[in-house]
């Protein structure tokens, strides 16, 4: 098996992996993804689609993350790595499709209006 590419999207973060058969070990920017995602939530966000498909330890996976936050980072590596496992074996398609890490979230943050202290919210009201 050689390398395989994918790429991840979730609000503006922008995730490329390359996945090989190997030991398990994932890095992030040229990090432990333990070191890169602290907490233990976006650890398993990014560990949720080895897990479905019972495929932990068996790929080494290199990621370039950029834009946005953790949480939209840790969720579009969740996709980029949903897509190449599919491309790796179809077998795994149904599996993550129920999951939803095939799906692209296509919800972004609304823009702010001119007049408005934010997107919606309005400036305090002064009756005098």
């Amino acid at each position: 098996m050689d390398r395989i590419n994918t790429l991840g999207r979730r609000k503006t973060a922008i995730s490329r992996i390359y996945m090989t058969a190997g030991s398990g070990t994932i890095t992030v920017n040229g990090k432990d993804y333990k070191e890169y995602f602290p907490t233990e939530v976006l650890q398993i966000i990014l560990n949720q689609p080895f897990v479905t498909v019972n495929g932990t330890g068996g790929y080494d996976v290199k990621v370039n993350v950029r834009g946005g936050g953790v949480s939209g980072q840790a969720e579009a590596t969740r996709m980029a790595i949903s897509r190449a496992l599919v491309e790796m074996n179809a077998e795994f398609r149904p599996a993550l499709k129920k999951e939803g890490f095939l799906t692209r979230d296509s919800r972004m943050v609304e823009r702010k209006k001119y007049g408005r202290a934010k997107a919606r919210r309005r400036f305090q009201f002064s009756k005098r």
